[in-house]
């Protein structure tokens, strides 16, 4: 699929609900190939080769989760869930399996919109992980251990760097407290929550503007922590 077209793939067993995402996406100029369970989705996935895909969790033929552990043996798409489940433990399920963002349904199309769009620009993209990030007001450079906010260069302590790093590797994304704990606490304190609440104060103390409105280090109500794209600023 061209760079000015690309192709997404809308997994959705509700016929109206797969033509008005059908409709939002194509009047921005994107082709669209749609299926209304999991196993026409693994096939259209496998045969269509698209840049992104849409996915409900709710199928006829299975549930979605299975669909992304599926996918997620073989292929490396970016994966956008929209779901009517709110419950927290089903958004960390589904992220965890390997989904790349979450929108609860009744969702907004200006949302879905920005969300597929940063989707498909990290994909483009993501030859190598992030190593640098840069948003008015702050900047992160990975590889120099160097970060700076409102032009002052800001100290911070290894586990404070850690978390930064796997929030820059993964921008854009929502991750899990499991996964930061795993990746920045080692897989021995998956349970220990309180760990990312603590050092996620720290951090938003010295990089936003106001930590009780931030502007970077934004949070998934009962689910993780996403580091904001330029284009949601």
């Amino acid at each position: 699929m061209s760079e000015d077209r690309p192709l997404v793939l809308v997994v959705e067993d509700d016929a109206p609900i797969r033509h008005f995402v059908k409709t939002a996406l194509e009047s921005q100029g994107m082709v669209v190939r749609e299926a209304a369970g999991v196993r026409d989705g693994l096939v259209a996935a496998k045969t269509r080769r698209p840049e992104l895909l849409i996915l409900d969790l709710g199928l006829p033929d299975g549930d979605g989760v299975d669909m992304v552990k599926a996918l997620r043996q073989w292929n490396d798409l970016p994966i956008l869930v929209l779901s009517a489940r709110h419950q927290e433990e089903a958004k960390i399920a589904t992220l965890d399996a390997g989904a790349d963002d979450y929108l609860t349904k009744p969702f907004n199309v200006g949302e879905l919109l920005a969300r597929v769009r940063a989707a498909l620009r990290r994909a483009r993209g993501a030859t190598a992980q992030a190593t640098s990030y840069q948003v008015q007001g702050l900047e992160v450079d990975l590889e120099k251990r160097r970060v700076v906010a409102a032009g002052f260069e800001v100290r911070l302590t290894p586990i404070e760097f850690r978390l930064l790093d796997c929030l820059v590797r993964h921008v854009g994304r929502v991750v899990t407290h499991r996964q930061l704990l795993k990746e920045v606490w080692g897989p021995d304190h998956v349970e220990d929550n309180h760990y990312v609440r603590i050092y996620m104060a720290q951090l938003r103390h010295k990089l936003e503007e106001d930590p009780t409105r931030p502007r970077y280090l934004l949070t998934e109500a009962g689910v993780g922590y996403r580091l904001a794209e330029a284009e949601s600023e």
